[in-house]
């Protein structure tokens, strides 16, 4: 079991800790800054005339979740490459479920670009009934919602993998290791409950709590590693 970092894997760590927090700003700004006050899935028209009268927040938190995308899939080599000491097998396997998510979240970014088209005029909706292209991109942003959540499932395997990945490493706290990995069943049982048990999603939401304490300090870990590293091997 190692009990320090070389001075590479410092700097590997550090860049994989500003990349986690890219990740961590531009995922809670998007969805709950920009993103989230002018969707009610329950009033088509009134979501369609919030995304005119702000189309640009709108197009921006497309653009942030874009970067966030683009900056997950770095933060998985660079995590793969941390990691593949420890247990090379399964560093590749968190790798690989962290980088799946990655690609269903930009893939998924295409029903917030057609709900847009269709409330913008961006799409010829000439054949439809009035009011139908607002119920149309209100279920585009109802398949946004259920997409990411099916993201969130091999996040949440990822997690699992990362948090025994971390509590084996001996460069890491281990609780450090146990909180990521409980993030990954707060995040495998939320969505499953989208799925299959939408009625408890809204009372299971506190949850979600847990998630952003572990993965902050996390990322914070990492961004500091020199720092931990040294209290680590004094101690």
């Amino acid at each position: 079991m190692r009990h320090h970092l070389s001075q590479s894997e410092l700097s590997t760590a550090r860049f994989a800790g500003l990349l986690y927090l890219v990740i961590i700003v531009l995922g809670i700004s998007s969805e709950l800054v920009l993103r989230a006050p002018l969707i009610n899935l329950s009033n088509a028209q009134g979501t369609a005339e919030s995304i005119r009268a702000a189309t640009g927040s709108f197009r921006a938190s497309l653009a942030a979740d874009l970067i966030m995308a683009l900056a997950d899939a770095g933060l998985a080599v660079l995590l793969f490459v941390l990691f593949r000491p420890v247990a090379p097998t399964l560093a590749l396997a968190a790798m690989v479920f962290r980088l799946v998510q990655s690609v269903l979240i930009g893939a998924n970014l295409m029903n917030l670009q057609a709900a847009v088209l269709l409330i913008n005029g961006g799409q010829d909706i000439s054949a439809l009934a009035p009011g139908q292209a607002d119920a149309i991109a209100a279920l585009f942003l109802n398949m946004h919602g259920h997409g990411y959540d099916l993201g969130l499932v091999f996040f949440g395997l990822n997690s699992l993998m990362t948090g025994v990945l971390i509590w084996r490493s001996g460069f890491m706290p281990k609780i450090l290791g146990g909180g990521i990995a409980a993030a990954g069943l707060v995040y495998l049982i939320g969505s499953t409950l989208r799925f299959f048990a939408p009625e408890l999603s809204t009372a299971f939401a506190p949850a979600y709590g847990l998630t952003v304490l572990a993965e902050t300090a996390f990322c914070l870990w990492l961004l500091l590693a020199g720092w931990a590293s040294r209290r680590l091997r004094i101690a």
